[in-house]
């Protein structure tokens, strides 16, 4: 298992790096476009379609960034969209979470399957939008929820329950505790004072998304970056609802060793539309 997680690890990253660092960000947009058609298809499985109708589910995706990108609409301002994707995020996770494994089913399957193909398309224009800032900016997002996964971790294993008498979400992720949460929090947010600390010694040519927040002051910064991390638990914990909902462990097996596309972008798709969003309030 762990060998068949590097392999793939690295093939991964043979294709995004490139794509990342090229000078155009058509390569970039192209592959986070493939990604996000594939997670399509894996959310019309997790939530009952057949095989015809997932792939169909994929294509509607693949259609709507496609014109998105094809009409121009990367280089306008999507603030609204920012704002309206953020405040459904929140609700609708807060009001999913409460309601439990149990109240998924519950929601009309259309309107799963609208926000799902919503919600990848938002998360891919949220990406590309913020690699046309640079790549500085996107990967101080980016970073961001991969520190906060790995402080979650390493926290939760070394500390897991020894200041807590509960798990985060035992129902939904019984793995989680909020030890791992507050380590994901002090992680990040002392990464973000570094990270601020190293654009403004090396001058950086493209401000990453902390010294945006920075510069609205500290206490955005802090508040930001709570909110941020938090939401990208959030999003964590509403795929892992959803998937024991289907009855599935991973959202699907396109990535051996690592389950499916939604897996491993679970925490980023409420994490960049809001990480644009709070950039697009911090630097107006």
């Amino acid at each position: 298992m762990l060998r068949q997680r590097v392999i793939t690890a690295l093939v991964l990253l043979a294709i995004l790096l490139p794509a990342l660092f090229y000078p155009s960000t058509v390569p970039f947009a192209a592959v986070v476009l493939v990604l996000m058609a594939a997670a399509a298809w894996e959310w019309g499985r997790l939530n009952g379609l057949g095989a015809g109708p997932s792939v169909l589910l994929g294509g509607v995706c693949t259609v709507l960034c496609g014109a998105t990108w094809l009409l121009g609409g990367l280089h306008l301002d999507w603030s609204v969209a920012w704002l309206l994707g953020g405040a459904a995020w929140v609700l609708a996770s807060a009001s999913l979470l409460r309601s439990g494994v149990a109240g998924w089913p519950r929601w009309p399957l259309m309107l799963r399957l609208i926000l799902g193909v919503a919600v990848l398309w938002l998360a891919w224009l949220a990406a590309v939008q913020a690699r046309l800032i640079g790549i500085n900016f996107l990967l101080s997002t980016l970073l961001l929820v991969w520190a906060a996964d790995i402080c979650a971790y390493f926290a939760g294993r070394a500390f897991g329950l020894k200041f807590t008498q509960g798990r985060l979400a035992p129902s939904i992720s019984p793995g989680k505790s909020w030890e791992g949460v507050w380590g994901a929090l002090l992680g990040v947010c002392l990464m973000a004072v570094v990270w601020v600390y190293a654009d403004s010694r090396w001058a950086a040519s493209v401000p990453s998304l902390y010294t945006r927040m920075a510069s609205a002051g500290w206490w955005i910064l802090a508040l930001g970056t709570v909110f941020l991390v938090a939401m990208s638990v959030v999003g964590d914990l509403v795929e892992s609802l959803i998937k024991r909902s289907a009855g599935v462990k991973d959202s699907s097996g396109l990535l051996p060793g690592h389950g499916g596309v939604l897996d491993r972008v679970d925490a980023l798709l409420p994490a960049l539309p809001l990480a644009m969003m709070l950039s697009s309030w911090t630097t107006r």
